[in-house]
């Protein structure tokens, strides 16, 4: 984007997609200290490292408020 800020439902939306992941997140937060099979706690925990970095990008992005970096 060129312009230094967001439509409002642009915002809106970025909220919702950020609501989602940080619901994720929990899930798979949550899950992953209750299953007994290593393999899918290891799917679990990445999932975990890759919806963090994910909620820190939408964050910046919005923080940044659609400047280009």
């Amino acid at each position: 984007m060129n312009t230094h800020y967001l439509a409002p439902h642009e915002t809106y939306e970025l909220h919702e997609l950020l609501t989602f992941k940080n619901l994720c997140l929990t899930k798979s937060s949550t899950m992953s200290a209750l299953v007994q099979d290593p393999q899918l706690k290891n799917i679990l925990q990445q999932d975990v490292t890759k919806t963090t970095g994910q909620i820190q990008r939408i964050q910046e992005f919005m923080t940044n408020r659609g400047e280009q970096s």
